[in-house]
């Protein structure tokens, strides 16, 4: 076991990755290196439960972690996030866990897991919401990468029927605006050129008591205007807080990406009424149309829950035609699930596990459909795509396959001459469509060079 090192298991959202990642720089400022759980002083389990059984994908986990360490005392493992906060203390049970931090309570992490390591009979448990949203350290500098993330609230008031995150990341809580802006221009600093702005229901952004008078569109036009972005992207909205100037923002602002990722859940104004979601299926398409109007190519990608209580075939058809008639790109479609606490928990017609299982396939299959049909509509095209790193594919000659996004989103690989290319900027032709992902040509002469 290597002293002050640290090993982090990451489920779930983008949101955890991003927490797990600024957890990670935290530690390094404090002197501590990352190193193989079977090496780590401290496993750090940063837990997501949104989606079904992350209980017991946690304590898995934790089984694993015994396994690798032989269960031994002087390995201090930490449990984070969303399971944290649900759980709370329950998880002392495994001898091993002595840090249990929730959504706010993982801010104080590095400083608790000194503390721990400093007092081996200590058990820490920071399981309180704040009021306001708490300011993390700064850690140690940012890795060099050609897009990243800046949070700019946690939690959420909507308190939708089947969503647990109120209860585990806590209501609504937005950043003051000069930190967001002060994280932005750190990450373009370091080198990335493309910036996602990340919250629960950004479109409410500064509505809650923590705001500092910024609407989210202020606060998109305060982003685009920064020096060295190139791009700009945000998750996730709300459809029922998205406002004219949310929408004219697709078509007025230079760097935000024709791409947006939708949550619709249902097609069905029943289920939808149910859900808690505050609009209907009319509403929904009326919203789409007018972001059509706005960015004639925008890409829309959404999230999509099958066999909800009381979901009826004729509902569940219903939203395979909203389907089609948003032509979404891409979707991530889950079967429901109980959460703890929520209201749909204690619905009582719950649908049978089998019928909800034919629906997603079905539905799935259909959007591998849409999916399929947008990309190759992509071949021939001209795109900018922003490397991220090498591809697995292989590439005739003497390049080699790199990979990145262009501004829909789509993965695109472009080959490049051997080398390093993170972070650059490349123009090029689509010439073939794979089931998930674009095939460019090779780069296509930058302007100027002709």
């Amino acid at each position: 076991m290597k002293e002050h090192s640290f090993h982090i298991i990451t489920f779930g959202c983008q949101m955890n990755v991003h927490d797990s990642q600024w957890l990670a720089r935290a530690l390094e400022a404090r002197g501590f290196c990352e190193a193989a759980p079977e090496e780590a002083q401290v496993i750090v389990v940063n837990t997501c439960s949104v989606r079904e059984k992350p209980e017991l994908k946690v304590m898995s986990t934790l089984g694993r972690i015994r396994q690798i360490t032989g269960n031994s005392p002087r390995v201090l493992v930490g449990v984070t996030g969303c399971v944290a906060q649900q759980l709370g203390e329950n998880l002392f049970r495994h001898r091993q866990v002595r840090l249990v931090a929730g959504s706010d309570g993982i801010a104080s992490a590095p400083a608790a897991i000194e503390r721990l390591l400093e007092d081996p009979a200590l058990r820490l448990s920071l399981l309180d919401f704040t009021s306001h949203y708490e300011e993390r350290e700064a850690g140690a500098p940012l890795p060099r990468a050609a897009a990243g993330h800046v949070n700019i609230m946690q939690g959420c008031d909507n308190f939708c029927a089947y969503c647990i995150v109120p209860f585990t990341r806590g209501r609504q809580k937005s950043r003051l605006t000069p930190a967001i802006l002060a994280d932005c221009r750190a990450l373009l600093a370091s080198g990335a050129s493309e910036v996602t702005l990340l919250g629960q229901n950004v479109n409410a952004f500064g509505r809650d008591k923590s705001g500092d008078g910024t609407s989210f569109r202020q606060l998109l036009d305060a982003v685009n205007a920064l020096p060295g972005l190139a791009r700009l992207r945000y998750v996730t909205p709300h459809p029922k807080d998205m406002g004219p100037e949310d929408v004219a923002a697709f078509g007025e602002l230079e760097h935000l990406c024709p791409r947006l990722h939708l949550p619709l859940q249902a097609g069905s104004d029943a289920v939808l009424k149910r859900m808690g979601r505050k609009y209907d299926a009319a509403r929904f398409l009326a919203l789409v149309e007018q972001l059509r109007a706005a960015c004639p190519d925008i890409a829309l990608s959404t999230d999509l829950i099958v066999g909800f209580p009381g979901e009826s075939e004729d509902d569940f058809l219903q939203t395979l035609d909203m389907m089609r008639a948003c032509n979404f790109m891409s979707s991530f479609s889950f079967c429901y699930s109980d959460r703890p606490g929520t209201s749909a928990s204690r619905f009582l017609d719950k649908i049978p596990p089998d019928v909800q299982q034919d629906r997603l396939l079905r539905l799935q299959a259909l959007q591998d459909t849409l999916s399929q049909t947008w990309l190759a509509q992509r071949v021939g095209q001209e795109t900018d795509v922003l490397l991220e790193e090498r591809s697995r594919r292989d590439t005739p000659g003497d390049d080699e396959s790199w990979q990145g996004r262009d501004p829909y989103g789509a993965l695109v690989h472009v080959p490049m001459p051997a080398g390093e290319h993170t972070g650059r900027m490349v123009r090029t032709r689509i010439r073939h469509a794979h089931r998930h992902s674009l095939v460019g040509e090779a780069p296509l002469p930058e302007r100027g060079d002709d």
